[in-house]
């Protein structure tokens, strides 16, 4: 499995080999950095810990600022672990993994936060159709209705649909083709869209 960190730049369009528009997103895939290397001897598991954008020092506590050290690398902001990553070369600590881990064709899942709407009703949130608009229920047109029973059980049951926030959840899409690698730019060329908006940090695996 390969992996690496990206950043969402946004949505545009590709041409593909018969001359058809397909709707693309373009992703600045690393460069990531090899900041740890966790393996099931020492740590219980096998895992890559990469970090991405570059993050002032003055912001970047002592014990964060040693462990980045070990790896002779400068702070980031981003540290994200995968676990069973492997790549075709042995890596260590130190090591940079760029957008050429990919190539045109592959297929790969991404994961990152969808977009927050804030607070909304349950006809935004879930769909509902409303209540009636006729024979006095004029104030209740985006109301959910009733929520729970007369009687038995007599309370609201878990997991029921009602209003709340909307969005900024982690949301993962597979089976995403990758159309093009701009290796020299660190850029990803996806097919369709991603989740997250503008400059969001999104993670790729292979």
């Amino acid at each position: 499995m390969r992996g690496i960190l990206g950043k969402k730049i946004g949505m545009t369009r590709f041409f593909d080999e018969r001359g058809n528009a397909v709707p693309a997103t373009l992703v600045e895939a690393g460069p990531c950095i090899v900041v740890q290397i966790k393996t099931e001897e020492k740590d219980g598991y096998n895992a890559l810990q990469l970090g991405f954008v570059d993050k002032k020092e003055k912001r970047v506590t002592r014990p964060l600022m040693g462990h980045f050290k070990k790896a002779g690398s400068d702070p980031k902001r981003i540290l994200k672990e995968f676990r069973d990553l492997s790549l075709d070369a042995e890596v260590k600590p130190g090591d940079v993994i760029s957008a050429d881990v990919f190539s045109a064709g592959d297929i790969v899942k991404i994961t990152g936060r969808s977009i927050g709407k804030g607070f909304a009703g349950v006809m935004k949130r879930h769909g509902f159709s409303g209540g009636p608009k006729t024979h006095g229920q004029g104030d209740r047109w985006r109301a959910p209705g009733s929520i729970g029973q007369s009687a038995t059980p007599n309370r609201v049951i878990k997991g029921i649909r009602m209003a709340g926030r909307k969005g900024n959840k982690r949301v993962t899409i597979r089976n995403v083709k990758v159309l093009k690698v701009i290796a020299d730019k660190n850029l990803l060329l996806v097919e369709g869209g991603i989740p997250g908006s503008k400059n969001s940090i999104v993670e790729i695996r292979g």
